[in-house]
């Protein structure tokens, strides 16, 4: 497992991220979550990518998460494994893709998950983090989460917004020039794969 390399688990953590290499492979087959090529690299290009972001902050006890977007569960499924103390909501507009993340969370046995199919603008609640991976441009998305990021601060960084991106990400970081802090993942997992992707934090 590559995770290992990365990451101490305990044995239940690694026996949730085995199990996801087989559940994944098996919910591909019902709904086309994950293309073929990707799902032959599950491990790294979905479960070891969502972990960048706890490279980038060891969540505190008790922290709460918002993942936008989530699809079949990512990131916040990774997380919520290796974060068994923290506060995870799951929320996408596409139903299907939140029965997956449902089912899976269900099946590994996390207690610290809840998913629901609903659209950002609609969800009230308030997180100390919002994370997402590549869900839409980060001007909307800030646009959008602003009203879910509480005040009240609990880990080593302030609140905020903490999404992974590839590609060029001139454009969309220019209003927030000031503030964001751009991170290459590829300092945490020297890999060709993770040439050219990053992990953006947000202040909020």
């Amino acid at each position: 497992m590559i995770i290992t390399d990365y990451f101490q688990l305990t044995e239940r953590q690694a026996e949730q991220f085995a199990q996801l290499d087989v559940l994944y492979p098996e919910w591909n087959e019902k709904i086309n979550l994950i293309s073929r090529k990707d799902i032959a690299n599950l491990e790294e290009h979905h479960l070891l990518h969502s972990l960048a972001i706890a490279k980038l902050l060891t969540f505190a006890p008790g922290t709460t998460l918002l993942d936008v977007g989530t699809g079949g569960g990512f990131p916040g499924i990774p997380l919520a494994i290796l974060f068994p103390e923290c506060k995870f909501l799951l929320i996408d507009s596409i139903g299907k893709k939140v029965r997956v993340a449902e089912d899976i969370a269900r099946r590994i046995g996390l207690t610290n998950v809840e998913c629901l199919q609903e659209r950002v603008e609609d969800e009230k609640r308030q997180f100390d983090f919002v994370i997402s991976r590549a869900v839409m441009p980060l001007p909307d998305l800030v646009k959008l989460v602003r009203k879910n990021v509480h005040h009240k601060h609990r880990n080593a960084i302030p609140n905020g917004l903490i999404v992974l991106k590839g590609g060029n990400l001139e454009g969309e970081i220019h209003p927030f020039r000031n503030i964001a802090e751009v991170t290459e993942i590829s300092r945490f997992f020297p890999t060709d794969w993770f040439r050219e992707k990053r992990i953006i934090y947000l202040p909020l």
